[in-house]
């Protein structure tokens, strides 16, 4: 099994609003991330200004994986063909064989050829390493290629990169096992295993985080959509830091590190560099 594997590409989607814009939405909803009791005192008695200190702010780029994978399988095999015919029929003489009947059904062997094509896209949080089909909602708006340097001059730019917890053989893997299947043929004519899209986007969040009453609570605002968020979450530890580029595929990647439940590992060889998918 010959498994083409595509370059890496690294994209980071181009913001729609300003930090000031995304500090103006958030604040709206300052008082819900104190939770509901704040939020049912809120309506009896508005809280003044001053009671909420905005103690901390920050603009990250936020990852999550795309993968593009496909199957292509041209094969033979022999299968037996039952055709009814009336009950008056003894024999059928047919493309130079004459075939009995046998209780109003004839029955012949044919040869088949098939192919079968398979095409999943897959896109995983990068931090959680789990599937979210949501995520699909982020690839209609424009983003800017980067090279890996590219990343961490953004990082010098006050934004914080945060780097993937999930990495990109793990999740080939997983792709893979979607388009990988059995098939029953007698001779495999021909098998194309693709991952045509190895793709890390980077999508910009704003977080607030609200101090009222000795308590702490975080708003975010999401760079693309405009969505609000109560009760997210800050990055300022990985603030000013440039971010190790360890998760990069490795080039000479052997079969092992691709095994897929179902393929025949011994026959699986990994090829590097095939054109990236554009859809």
């Amino acid at each position: 099994m010959n498994v083409e594997l595509a370059d890496e590409r690294f994209l980071i989607l181009t913001d729609r609003f300003t930090m000031d814009h995304a500090e103006g939405r958030a604040a709206t909803k300052r008082i819900d991330a104190f939770g509901t009791m704040a939020k049912v005192a809120g309506f009896l008695s508005k809280p003044k200004e001053d009671e909420f200190e905005l103690v901390y702010r920050e603009r990250r780029l936020q990852p999550f994986w795309r993968l593009i994978c496909t199957a292509d399988y041209l094969y033979e095999r022999t299968r037996r063909y039952a055709v009814k015919v009336p009950s008056v029929v003894e024999t059928v003489a047919a493309y130079g064989q004459t075939l009995s009947a046998v209780d109003g059904e004839i029955a012949f062997e044919g040869l088949e050829t098939c192919r079968e094509a398979v095409r999943k896209e897959s896109l995983y949080d990068a931090l959680s390493r789990q599937p979210d089909a949501a995520l699909a909602r982020y690839l209609q708006f424009e983003g800017v290629s980067v090279a890996p340097e590219g990343l961490a001059a953004a990082a010098g730019e006050g934004t914080i990169v945060v780097p993937p917890v999930a990495k990109a053989p793990e999740l080939i893997r997983d792709a893979l096992s979607g388009v990988i299947t059995r098939i029953e043929a007698d001779r495999v004519l021909d098998e194309k295993i693709r991952v045509e899209a190895v793709e890390l986007y980077y999508r910009p969040i704003y977080a607030f985080r609200y101090r009222r009453q000795g308590k702490e609570a975080v708003v975010e605002f999401d760079g693309l959509t405009g969505d609000i968020k109560v009760g997210g979450s800050t990055f300022e530890t990985y603030l000013g830091k440039v971010m190790d580029p360890a998760f990069l595929i490795d080039a000479s990647v052997e079969a092992a590190t691709l095994f897929i439940p179902g393929a025949r590992l011994a026959e699986i060889i990994v090829t590097k560099g095939i054109s990236l998918a554009r859809s």
